[in-house]
């Protein structure tokens, strides 16, 4: 027999979920029989599994230790180095600048990424233990590509977790990017199309008019901030939020982000990698700003999160010069 009493962070999920990250190795018709015979319990009665569970609550496993062993499988914490550059933090929310070369989460299981930083960094100041990560982890709610910098958050707790999950899924948070494109653009465009991925090759194609239902729509606003005639420093809005979105949307219009190896232009890709040893593309997410939040969560609304841009991103404004008068819009 196992008695747990549910935890901050296990508050507000239903029972079968708790359930299946605890005994995470059971079989759910396995979870839903046991419910049914009464060998596991909530709160000392009969529990179906759509119960949503309170602070403090009392879920008995009259199970044999050997049982519940068989069905736990512990999860590999490795404490990896973490030099995270944290711009905003609070119990229940972190936001952190991504450096260039770094994964947002895994690819495949030997990879370390921003996620298992945040993870050793939990653990290492003691706001979260080994114990409790068998049925909550902390972990990143956007993503960025490998070389593209600037701002990832992160839910700490299971309130903040989903919480950020939600603005992200439904678009209500602002996404602000600062790029450096080829040629010169004078006036704020919004651009509009359609993107294919191809998931093998992990590249993406822009059409102007869909072709199939895989085609999904993307939007994408952009305004020009300087340019030295030859290049622009852009500052983009993501409206839609897919893969490989503004790299792919600005090529496809002439407009290539500097150092993009993937959809940039070789010629001037290799002078920057010359000049500057630009080996990645110049493309930061420099702010979030939270839409207005309700319940606990609250306190978080309109908050404004910035990156500061990357010393190479300076270096090649300033060799470049590219400079603007009136700095970075808010809008």
């Amino acid at each position: 027999m196992r008695t747990l009493i549910v935890k901050e962070n296990e508050k507000g999920q239903r029972l079968d979920k708790l359930l299946a990250k605890y005994l995470n190795m059971a079989p759910k018709s396995f979870l839903y029989k046991m419910l049914r015979k009464k060998n596991i319990v909530l709160n000392g009665k009969k529990a179906v599994g759509s119960e949503v569970l309170s602070y403090g609550d009392q879920i008995v496993l009259y199970l044999s230790e050997e049982t519940i062993e068989k069905f736990i499988k512990e999860k590999k914490i490795e404490i990896v180095e973490n030099k995270l550059d944290i711009l905003y933090e609070d119990a229940n929310v972190l936001f952190l600048n991504k450096p260039v070369g770094v994964l947002s989460q895994k690819a495949k299981t030997s990879d370390i990424s921003i996620t298992e930083m945040v993870l050793s960094y939990l653990l290492e100041k003691g706001e979260i233990s080994k114990e409790d990560l068998k049925s909550f982890s902390p972990s990143v709610c956007n993503r960025l590509d490998r070389n593209t910098t600037g701002i990832l958050a992160a839910g700490k707790s299971l309130l903040g977790l989903q919480g950020l999950s939600e603005v992200f899924k439904d678009r209500s948070i602002a996404k602000y990017y600062l790029c450096m494109v080829k040629g010169e653009k004078k006036k704020e465009e919004l651009l509009e199309g359609f993107l294919l991925k191809d998931p093998y090759m992990n590249q993406v194609t822009v059409k102007k008019q869909a072709q199939s239902e895989k085609d999904l729509p993307i939007r994408t606003l952009y305004a020009p901030l300087a340019s030295n005639g030859e290049v622009t420093l852009l500052k983009v809005k993501l409206i839609t939020g897919r893969s490989h979105q503004i790299r792919a949307h600005l090529a496809s219009i002439g407009n290539p982000i500097i150092g993009d190896g993937k959809y940039g232009d070789i010629q001037l890709n290799c002078y920057y990698k010359k000049k500057y040893q630009v080996m990645s593309q110049l493309l930061h997410s420099y702010k979030l700003v939270l839409p207005p939040l309700l319940g606990e969560l609250s306190y978080l609304s309109g908050l404004v999160v910035k990156a500061p841009l990357p010393d190479l991103f300076l270096q090649v404004m300033e060799g470049e010069k590219i400079k603007w008068q009136h700095g970075i819009p808010e809008g």
